[in-house]
């Protein structure tokens, strides 16, 4: 596929929808794949590398696209190896060639690539432009966003923003367009979370510019309505804001009955007029669905059984990547369940401590083995308190 983004632009990209899990841990049922473009102008420049395992169709691409001419710039925006896995081969194909990146990409080259040769590298920093003739790059610094060599660049010429990993998603080039948002935010959290300050002052830099397209690494080009929302979204995100009215329920259950007591608080939490109650089963479903949903939700009720002195380990691995990925001004419940000394919620709350902005609702319910009617009304208690 051939894509004309603009005259002068065209999408270069691959999809690898044989993909199972995208950096060996998130699931991709629809794949994922890996962008490229090539801008077409007095000079000639090729936006981005794609993953070593996509190669051969992307060197065949770009033959294609060039239409028998040399390009004289890669411009590499971001070194994560599946962008920059085939910066070596393209040298190979077109040795003439000059690789634009920043300082630090420039230092990760020699790292991911042995011997490579830094006099093929023209380091570029914010402000700069690269001159193709009718169109320029402007270069914008985004460090981690999300990683710190990062940049992003902006053609005036074309109203094109080329934003890296920003506004990237799960999935192949065209899957699931109509709903964007979906695996966006999934990536968002999972990817970038932890980095909402630097996506913040990263928006804020482009925020004057005059944008038309938004071309990101991962995902669907974006124009229009899905442009306007994708960044309305990102607002919010990066600034750990309450994107839907509701309280999201994880739970950790070993036998069962840790399980039922959380579906009967999102009853209780229902019937209470809560708008929306999301509910994930830890142990089962996707971990990075229910990071995002933590995210997405300004309430958080974690449900979990007592294990070895300790917490249920999805429950603990759940509430130790929120705190790496940034988890904050948020509220939190806890239910914990114990047969005969119940931990779960003092080992909870210690991973809790972590977060910051948090403020843990009062009552914590404590359940013994299974829910019985003596539990109702703490937690109704606890229901009403959430809200």
């Amino acid at each position: 596929m051939i894509e004309q983004i603009t005259s002068a632009i065209k999408y270069i990209g691959c999809d690898d929808p044989t993909l199972e899990l995208f950096e060996s841990q998130y699931d991709c049922p629809a794949g994922m794949c890996y962008n490229s473009f090539v801008i077409l102008d007095e000079k000639v420049a090729i936006v981005d590398s794609v993953d070593l395992r996509c190669k051969d169709e992307w060197l065949e691409r770009i033959d294609k696209a060039l239409c028998g001419r040399k390009p004289s710039y890669l411009v590499q925006h971001h070194m994560e190896p599946d962008h920059a896995g085939c910066i070596v081969a393209a040298l190979e194909r077109y040795p003439e060639m000059k690789v634009v990146c920043s300082a630090q990409a420039s230092k990760f080259l020699p790292q991911f690539f042995e011997g490579f040769d830094l006099s093929k590298v023209e380091v570029v920093k914010e402000g700069d432009e690269l001159d193709l003739g009718a169109h320029k790059l402007l270069f914008i610094a985004a460090p981690f966003v999300h990683w710190p060599e990062v940049l992003m660049s902006y053609c005036a010429e074309a109203k094109t923003l080329f934003s890296a990993d920003g506004f990237g998603k799960f999935g192949t080039y065209d899957a699931d367009a109509d709903d964007w948002a979906c695996e966006a935010r999934r990536y968002y959290f999972n990817i970038c979370g932890k980095y909402g300050n630097q996506v913040k002052a990263a928006l804020g830099k482009v925020a004057d510019l005059a944008i038309d397209t938004i071309a990101p690494l991962h995902g669907p080009v974006l124009e229009g309505e899905a442009l306007a929302e994708a960044l309305r979204l990102y607002t919010v995100w990066s600034s750990y804001g309450v994107e839907t009215p509701g309280i999201f329920i994880a739970h950790a259950s070993i036998h069962g009955g840790t399980a039922a007591a959380a579906e009967h608080m999102r009853e209780l939490l229902l019937e209470a007029g809560c708008p929306k109650v999301a509910i994930a089963d830890l142990c089962r479903e996707d971990m990075a669905e229910a990071i995002e949903d933590a995210f997405r939700y300004g309430t958080l009720l974690c449900c979990a059984s007592s294990y070895d002195g300790d917490v249920f380990p999805p429950m603990h691995f759940f509430l130790h990547k929120l705190a790496i990925k940034g988890y904050k001004n948020r509220r939190i419940g806890l239910l914990e369940n114990g047969t005969w000394a119940p931990c779960a919620a003092r080992a909870m709350k210690a991973l809790i401590e972590k977060m910051s902005g948090i403020t843990l609702v009062e009552p914590v319910v404590t359940i013994k083995s299974r829910m019985h009617a003596s539990d109702e009304p703490a937690m109704l208690e606890l229901a009403k308190a959430l809200l």
